[in-house]
């Protein structure tokens, strides 16, 4: 566990203090009763991808839908840039905001070019700047522009259609993005692609992200803070590192336990630095990386310390450096053992 740990700590973007969303003792009473959301009071910071993880029927989706007023609120006040909700105009509000749902809302007899111009085209943006756009974008989520921009969504595989729907939604370029469990059909090889390269995009675009999901790993992959949530109310709300490391009850324990986050052999093993060299997670060594190297036979345990205060740390073999290793590089070395089960093909 120690791993998971050390590296949702040190390999999340630092959040600036500026406050994009607000909900203040926010609840949803339908007709029938149900309270679905009750007295929910949380702040969402500029630029911070913020995941709402719970089980089936614990408001996470309603919640996510009062954001952009697709669901309106009983009590309480929504605010967007220090501004009510109820104060911006339904059609302003909606276009500032980007919406992925799991299911991609592809007109089908619409060109991928055409579906991905209609905002733009709503906000009157000129034709050249769309078309522009629309080849960034693209370009963004590694689909060639020229092979892409004018088939139908029924030529797309899944995955394809999916980012297109991630696209479609930052086309007049949002300042917030909601992504209600946008993955959770998709086979796990395209799932794991897409989160891949949702966590790149969001490096480049900054936008206020908050993804609704019940997958504990996908929740831990993504989120800067992840919100569990249960029966309409937040149950804890904190950074990854935090939660895993300190849970607040048993439920959320239990939760994430179930998840299999606390139960995989790769915490268990004694794992060596030259097994990431092995696996190729390394950079080579330059001139002015630093002479203070870790011996390749040294465990990961001790790397992780290093890395705590470092951002990278050269490697030797027999007294030779060789390379650098960095937090990317532990990432990518855990998420293989986490895939294969802690054991390396």
């Amino acid at each position: 566990m120690t791993f998971l740990i050390f590296c949702m700590g040190y390999c999340k973007r630092r959040i600036g203090g500026y406050i994009m969303i607000k909900f203040d003792n926010v609840s949803k009473i339908y007709p029938s009763g149900n309270r679905a959301v009750n007295s929910l009071s949380l702040e969402i910071k500029k630029g911070e991808f913020f995941v709402i993880i719970g089980p089936s029927g614990c408001g996470k989706t309603t919640t996510l839908k009062m954001i952009n007023r697709l669901i309106n609120l009983s009590d309480g006040t929504i605010y967007i840039n220090e501004k009510k909700i109820s104060e911006y105009n339904i059609h302003e509000l909606r276009w500032g905001i980007g919406y992925v749902l799991q299911q991609i809302g592809l007109f089908p007899h619409m060109t991928i070019e055409e579906n991905i111009a209609i905002v733009p085209e709503l906000k009157k943006w000129d034709k050249r700047k769309i078309k522009e756009r629309i080849t960034t974008l693209l370009e963004s989520v590694g689909l060639e522009p020229d092979k892409y921009r004018h088939r139908k969504p029924s030529e797309l595989s899944g995955g394809e259609q999916q980012r297109i729907g991630v696209i479609q939604a930052l086309a007049a370029d949002p300042a917030i993005l909601l992504m209600d469990e946008p993955f959770s059909a998709l086979d796990p090889i395209s799932r794991k692609k897409l989160q891949e390269d949702i966590v790149n995009l969001q490096k480049k675009i900054k936008k206020t992200i908050v993804f609704v999901t019940h997958d504990m790993q996908e929740a831990l992959a993504l989120g800067d803070r992840i919100c569990v949530m249960r029966e309409g109310e937040i149950v804890q709300c904190d950074t990854p590192t935090n939660i895993l490391k300190n849970p607040k009850n048993d439920f959320v324990k239990k939760f994430f336990k179930s998840g299999n986050v606390y139960n995989t052999s790769i915490f268990n093993k004694p794992y060596q630095v030259k097994e990431m060299l092995d696996a190729g997670f390394y950079n080579l060594y330059k001139l002015g990386d630093g002479n203070l190297s870790i011996s390749d036979t040294e465990s990961i345990e001790k790397l992780l310390k290093r890395l705590g205060n470092e951002k990278d740390v050269p490697v030797n073999h027999l007294g030779e450096i060789i390379g650098t290793i960095n937090h990317e590089h532990l990432i990518k070395f855990i998420s293989l053992k986490l895939e294969k089960g802690g054991e390396l093909s």
